[in-house]
């Protein structure tokens, strides 16, 4: 099966799809560029088609309100677009970290291509963490993503990583994800995205306070039924036979993970516990959600359904300490 990801680079431990061209620490962003598959330039052409005729092969006419977009180093086809469709170019992607890696600490982790340059992204460490009772370390990230085929807006993340799982967590604080996004209507400005960004300590320390009392929260049989029956089966009704529940497949893994088989269940940050529910959940979207591949996982678990499901258990977890 071909693979999602076009091609990717990180530093540190190979990431979990396997996938990926390793680099030493503190690379320029030209390496990165080279070897995230990202030294390419999206082109455009006016969208021409032919009439048929059964004489003749016909005349070519020119579409002008549509615009062809495609890959400057193999002239492959990206998408039609309309003519007002801005767009954000693989380098744009990296550049947007150049001051925050040589002024505010930041250092790239992965950056790479999906849907043969129809995506790209790349993920900083922001050196940003905190750990739920001195073992449970979690980290701050950057995500920054786009897409030229209008599948996903240009999007700047903050995200958190557990690091026992590498599970992957939008930072959301008072109920709303601390994110910026940019539709492709609009003309792409990375400093005023960092300023709506708004990245500080003070953020970082609410989220972290956040997940320091789901870790505190202790939760009883009826409530973990109940929590997973709600995100997982989007309902809350008790039936006589749980086998009827939609998803109940999935609906059994997470109870799985929760109760012993998750990486880091077995810490007393997570047993019996909101943390423990809501992590569950991020690392059966992650790592185990049916896909046609790991790289299709990894796309929806950043920017997909998985996604969307990671927010809805975090709402729900955060339901139980408010």
């Amino acid at each position: 099966m071909a693979h999602l990801i076009e091609q990717m680079a990180y530093v540190g431990d190979t990431p979990w799809h396997g996938l990926g061209q390793q680099l030493s620490r503190h690379q320029p962003l030209a390496v990165w560029q080279q070897q995230a598959g990202m030294n390419w330039h999206i082109e455009a052409s006016p969208v021409r088609f032919m009439t048929d005729s059964p004489s003749h092969l016909g005349s070519i006419h020119s579409f002008p309100e549509q615009k062809v977009l495609y890959r400057s180093d193999t002239e492959a086809p990206l998408s039609v677009v309309s003519q007002r469709y801005k767009v954000v170019q693989p380098e744009e992607v990296l550049e947007f970290y150049r001051d925050l890696t040589e002024y505010a600490g930041y250092e790239l982790e992965t950056a790479g291509v999906l849907k043969g340059g129809r995506k790209f992204w790349a993920l900083a460490r922001s050196g940003m963490g905190g750990a739920l009772k001195g073992q449970d370390q979690v980290n701050a990230y950057l995500l920054l993503a786009t897409s030229c085929d209008g599948s996903l807006a240009t999007v700047a993340t903050p995200t958190s990583v557990r690091v026992v799982c590498n599970n992957t967590l939008t930072i959301a604080v008072d109920g709303m994800a601390q994110g910026v996004k940019v539709p492709h209507s609009t003309e792409f400005d990375p400093q005023r995205v960092k300023q709506q960004l708004g990245i500080s300590v003070s953020q970082w320390d609410d989220f972290m306070y956040r997940l320091k009392t789901l870790a505190e929260r202790k939760v009883s049989q009826e409530e973990v039924k109940t929590y997973f029956q709600s995100v997982i089966c989007n309902t809350d009704e008790p039936l006589d036979d749980p086998a009827r529940l939609p998803n109940v497949r999935a609906l059994n893994r997470v109870h799985q993970l929760y109760h012993d088989e998750g990486r880091g269940a077995h810490l007393c940050t997570a047993q019996g516990t909101a943390w423990g529910l809501l992590n569950a959940v991020t690392e059966y979207v992650d790592h185990e959600k049916r896909a046609r591949s790991n790289d299709y996982r990894m796309d929806s678990a950043w920017f997909g359904q998985g996604a969307s499901l990671k927010d809805k258990a975090l709402t729900s977890a955060m339901a139980l300490v408010t």
